[in-house]
């Protein structure tokens, strides 16, 4: 099936042990269900009882409405899965740290090719390696007397 995440999906569970969770099918205030990631579906999952935690990949599905947890990204069991008792936890949607994709201050080009940045401003000739596609968050504007070359076949996207 697909990956899918969404925005403000929690719900709870009860479940114990280190399988897959069990989900109230009933979301949170505020919040959405669980059942938004579609049957058969993967999301990044937090779990959470206030103390322990886990974050990780699982799968979401309709019937039973549970949430297996096939991978663990991080946990506070030395990123192994956690053995869950029977009290209340939340479950929901996240983007981990680990997999997002940020720029962290202005920078102009990278190693890769990718083009990332907080600023809105190419002020020097500069170009896409050969080989490598690339991607700014913008607007970019390019200063007068400034080239920035995107080698033939090669893709800049600008978000």
């Amino acid at each position: 099936m697909a990956f899918v995440l969404k925005d403000r999906v929690k719900e709870t569970s009860t479940t114990a042990g280190t399988g897959a969770l069990t989900l109230a099918g009933v979301p949170a205030g505020g919040f959405q269900p669980f059942s938004v990631i579609g049957d058969g579906n993967s999301t990044y999952y937090t779990i959470s009882d206030g103390t322990d935690w886990e974050v990780g990949l699982g799968t979401y599905t309709l019937s039973g409405t549970t949430l297996s947890r096939d991978v663990v990204i991080d946990s506070s069991n030395s990123g192994s899965l956690v053995n869950w008792g029977s009290d209340l936890k939340d479950v929901f949607v996240t983007y981990p740290a680990d997999k997002s994709v940020y720029s962290a201050g202005p920078v102009i080009k990278s190693q890769t090719g990718a083009v990332y940045t907080n600023q809105n401003t190419i002020a020097e000739n500069s170009s896409l390696p050969t080989g490598t596609n690339g991607f700014s968050v913008g607007p970019i504007t390019i200063e007068d007397g400034v080239t920035f070359s995107v080698p033939s076949g090669q893709t800049w996207v600008v978000i």
